[in-house]
């Protein structure tokens, strides 16, 4: 390690980090980190014995459920969040902890966070152009204005804004503009890690893509690193170099992106590749969903470790499951973590015992047939001919056609209700005409 007091200004930017068995440049060394909120009995543990490396150049993903730790590593990174053990290194310097000024300021020039919510990362009273300049100005980034100004634009048409949105305030852009402004922020400082904590979760659809493509474009031009994290697997497979999986604050699971998609080893990533939309309505109907129970792991006498199994994939698990888990993945033959049921196949749907959902109390569209459309024309003609209406719905029911029971169900009563109005109107006005 190297010596933390000799830090000059910019050194740490030059400088190069430690070389991995399989010839990569390690970045950022994550070593056994506990992560802890709170003090004696109220002390909640937030991230345990979390460790990982994350190579020069890449994009390594961190994804999780809610709640399991993904942002507070994120944030211990930039050394918001303290540890309670182990250390986290910074090209083979130790950033965590108490560290002498000068490092501190290398950490921060080198270490920028594009943050999940562009509206509340935003200093709402601030232009566009001292919410971008701050960091130039806190660090002397600049020879002088006219250069200022100059780095200024060029990063704010790089994201794909216009000079003149400079001087407007946070308040004035969309969603997608304003995570737009929070990249440019961080790119301003030319940083070689960028913790991006859930960048798009809080942006259209539509604009995710756009804003996807603009983070890869600053990769590739810049040789830029990311810590990407996301709860979106569909959008972690395509954009991520490798990919680490996060239960509670423990790491179970970490390894190439492909090798991780196609040999799921670990329960629980399992059940969160199962989660994964199919966009086809009705394959994904028939889906069958894994749900992970930890109560299928006997850690009492045989204590579990984070081993590499080979193919520089790591795997949380003791030494019985280890075993299973290389046996697997020796066989070499891709698993499929997705299955899909045959319409009315109950058994495909408990496939795996533990970790299937018990599909017994399911919701009673699951095996509705496809016609079952609820059309308006079945309302239709139950309003026009109620009390067929009713026997229609009542043979829709039986064949589970629920959509089309309901159409005809309301149609009915609405012609019912319809009918007795009339009926009503008919009576008064015929006691009106004797009176």
């Amino acid at each position: 390690m190297a010596n933390t007091a000799a830090i000059k200004p910019g050194s740490l930017h030059e400088a190069k980090g430690p070389i991995a068995e399989n010839g990569k440049e390690i970045l950022v060394s994550i070593k056994d980190i506990d992560i802890t909120f709170g003090k004696g009995d109220n002390a909640v543990r937030a991230v345990t014995d979390a460790s990982f490396d994350i190579y020069k150049g890449e994009t390594f993903s961190l994804v999780g459920e809610s709640g399991s730790g993904k942002t507070t590593i994120g944030r211990a990174v930039i050394r918001v969040n303290p540890l309670a053990a182990g250390e986290i290194d910074y090209k083979g310097i130790k950033i965590s902890g108490k560290i002498p000024h000068s490092l501190d300021r290398e950490v921060i020039r080198n270490v920028q966070m594009v943050f999940q919510d562009p509206a509340a990362s935003l200093n709402e009273r601030a232009t566009v152009d001292y919410i971008i300049s701050e960091g130039l100005y806190n660090f002397h980034l600049f020879e002088n204005e006219a250069d200022r100004v100059k780095k200024v634009e060029t990063i704010i048409e790089e994201v794909g804004l216009l000079p003149e949105h400079l001087t407007r305030y946070p308040h004035e852009f969309s969603g997608g503009q304003r995570q737009r402004i929070g990249i440019a922020r961080a790119m301003v400082m030319e940083p070689e890690l960028v913790v991006a904590d859930e960048p798009i979760s809080a942006l259209d659809v539509s604009i995710r893509a756009q804003v996807l493509n603009l983070m890869k474009k600053f990769q590739r031009e810049k040789g830029l690193t990311y810590l990407f994290i996301a709860h979106d697997l569909s959008v972690v497979r395509f954009i991520s170099d490798r990919i680490g999986v996060i239960y509670k604050g423990r790491i179970v699971e970490v390894a190439s992106s492909d090798e991780l998609f196609n040999f799921p080893l670990h329960p629980y990533t399992h059940s969160l590749i199962s989660a994964i939309p199919i966009p086809d309505p009705q394959l994904e109907k028939n889906k069958v969903l894994y749900t992970y129970d930890p109560s299928i792991h006997d850690y009492s006498v045989d204590k579990p470790e984070f081993v590499c199994i080979g193919h520089d994939h790591w795997v949380y698990g003791n030494k019985k499951e280890i075993e299973e888990y290389k046996a697997i993945r020796e066989k070499g033959v891709p698993m499929q973590p997705i299955t899909i049921a045959e319409p009315g196949d109950t058994t495909a749907r408990t496939v795996n015992n533990a970790n299937a959902v018990d599909t017994s109390k399911d919701d009673e569209f699951i095996d509705v047939p496809a016609h079952d459309t609820g059309s308006i024309w079945y309302s239709v003609l139950s309003f026009i001919l109620p009390i067929l209406g009713i026997i229609g719905a009542l043979i829709f029911r039986h064949f589970n056609y629920i959509r089309n029971y309901k159409a005809c169900w309301k149609g009915a009563i609405a012609g019912l209700v319809f009918l007795a109005v009339i009926l009503v109107i008919f009576i008064l006005l015929l006691i009106l005409a004797v009176i």
